[in-house]
Order: structure tokens, then C-alpha cells, then sequence
């Protein structure tokens, strides 16, 4: 498979966690917390990452570069997620009340603000409202981005078969 092949791949594959989760939000009625919103951004920092890396078709040293930025964006939405699930473990009790909404503290608040008032999490990340084989979302995305970041690296760090040229 080529290096081509192998991102659009990794692109598809994060548009399919993407409608998921808006499957999830729309028709299973599961509102994102602000932590999910952020694991969202992630994901699809990956895929696009991954579809300009599939558009380009870089040689050697771009694909280096694309490995990069795919492992960087993979470590920050398995931070994000390990941060989730944290704060989903936590005795009920010990998280602080729900906030403000994500749109309103991205009125009001400067970006850093926000980042680390979501970070800390709320009432509404403590909520465990879906399940699959006993794991939690939180869980699920950072099965799926330890699975993109190790893909991506295969995807643009393996020697790539000679090609043939008539």
C-alpha cells in the first residue's frame, strides 16, 4: 500500500469517528461536553492532517513531516481524552458543578481562559451517559487516537516499495 493510499485511509477513518459522534449527538440525543468537543478538534486535526498528506504524496522528508504533526496531534487528543477520563473517575461529590456553556466561555473568556477552565473539567464531562463493551467515549477516542498516532507513523515512516516507471 502506498503512503498515498495509507493517509486516505487515516482520513477516512477519522471522518467515520466524526460522524459517530454526531450520529451520537443528533440522533441519540448525547450532548458533547466541552472535553468531547475537544477530542472532536482533535480528530479531525488528524484527519485533516491526514488528507493533506494524502493530497500531497510527499517524498521521504514531507512524509517525515506529516508523520510529525500526525503523532503530535494524536499525543494532544489522548491528553484530552486521558483528561476526560479522570475526571469520569472521580467520586461523585469531588467535580466541580457545571459551567457555562463552550459558546458562551468562547464570548466572554480569552482562548487560554477557556482552555483551562475545560480542562479542569465540569459536572457535565463526569457524566457517563454511553457505554460500549463497558467503556466509556473518553475511552473509545483514546483507543482510536493511540490507533491514528501509531498508523500515521507506520503510514509515513516505512520504506515505500520502489516505483515502477515505464
Amino acid at each position: 500500500m502506498s503512503a498515498r493510499s495509507a493517509n486516505l485511509l487515516g482520513a477516512l477513518a477519522c471522518a467515520a469517528l466524526l460522524a459517530y459522534a454526531y450520529y451520537a449527538q443528533y440522533v441519540l440525543h448525547l450532548e458533547p461536553c466541552p472535553l468531547c468537543i475537544f477530542q472532536r478538534v482533535g480528530i479531525f486535526a488528524i484527519g485533516v492532517i491526514f488528507a493533506l498528506a494524502a493530497a500531497h504524496d510527499p517524498a521521504a522528508w514531507g512524509r517525515r513531516v506529516y508523520a510529525v504533526l500526525l503523532g503530535l496531534a494524536s499525543l494532544a487528543t489522548i491528553g484530552v481524552a486521558v483528561r476526560h477520563l479522570y475526571i469520569q473517575s472521580l467520586p461523585p461529590g469531588t467535580v466541580a458543578a457545571c459551567g457555562a456553556s463552550l459558546d458562551f466561555m468562547l464570548k466572554v473568556f480569552p482562548l487560554t481562559d477557556v482552555l483551562v477552565k475545560v480542562l479542569t473539567g465540569s459536572g457535565e464531562c463526569a457524566k457517563i451517559e454511553w457505554r460500549l463493551l463497558g467503556l466509556a467515549m473518553p475511552a473509545w477516542v483514546l483507543i482510536a487516537a493511540i490507533a491514528l498516532g501509531a498508523y500515521g507513523l507506520w503510514a509515513n515512516l516505512r520504506r515505500q516499495p520502489p516505483v515502477l516507471r515505464f
